[in-house]
């Protein structure tokens, strides 16, 4: 049915139909229309009749390019007044920033590893700051491990999470390269991989539960609370 009606589609268009009336005349939707006849070019007696009924191309290209630039003006409106909305970061918000992002990202089941795992640069450094600020932690017992898919450039990610992090490449262990058939042939959209702060101190990784588990009983009602998940590795 679909092939029968993109058939039609493409007959219209190529009698110098719109896409507004094709999407009327067959009844599909104006995205498959669009679809169908992207790459039928119209004959400029064929514009000049789409133009009088006010469907110029150079109208709507127009018209679309306005809406997605006040679009853009609206977002940024709602953007840059949360932006004002913050202040200087303390030390006392850093103790809880990194606390989160460790609850969400860190290793909680081997009390000996109190490792950070993410993609995103912005949160490497901020776990660094939370790391060497807060948790003081010597800048010799970092380690650091990337995480790459084997057709990328391993030496190109080091030197970019390096200077990320402020971890020399040094005391990073060997990248991890492997296979995933699922990314074969595709666009990667993790150039530089997944990066591993990794601190191996069973004190700190106690410490850091601790934090966790003493900020959620102070957050969540007493009636409300349910056992810790990973007293376990106590």
């Amino acid at each position: 049915m679909k092939r029968l009606e993109r058939d039609k589609a493409r007959d219209l268009r190529r009698k110098g139909y719109s896409v507004k009336e094709i999407t009327g005349m067959l009844g599909v939707a104006k995205s498959s229309v669009s679809l169908w006849v992207r790459f039928i070019e119209l004959t400029a007696n064929q514009k000049r009749r789409l133009s009088e009924k006010g469907h110029s191309l150079e109208l709507i290209e127009k018209r679309r390019a306005t809406r997605l630039s006040n679009e853009y003006a609206s977002r940024q409106v709602f953007f840059q007044q949360a932006l004002k909305e913050i202040d200087a970061i303390s030390e006392r918000d850093l103790f809880f920033i990194g606390q989160g992002l460790y609850w969400g990202e860190g290793a909680k089941y081997n009390r000996g590893n109190a490792s950070f795992y993410n993609s995103d640069p912005h949160l490497i450094q901020i776990m660094m700051r939370f790391y060497r600020e807060i948790c003081k932690v010597p800048e010799s017992k970092f380690r650091a491990q990337v995480l790459l898919h084997p057709h990328l450039d391993a030496r190109r990610a080091e030197t970019y999470w390096s200077k990320i992090s402020g971890i020399p490449r040094s005391q990073f262990q060997k990248t991890s390269q492997q296979h995933n058939k699922a990314s074969k042939g595709k666009k990667d959209s993790l150039p530089m991989g997944t990066f591993t702060i990794g601190v191996y101190d069973t004190k700190l990784f106690l410490k850091i539960m601790g934090w966790m588990e003493g900020s959620y009983l102070r957050m969540i009602p007493v009636q409300d609370q349910v056992p810790g998940r990973y007293r376990g590795v106590l």
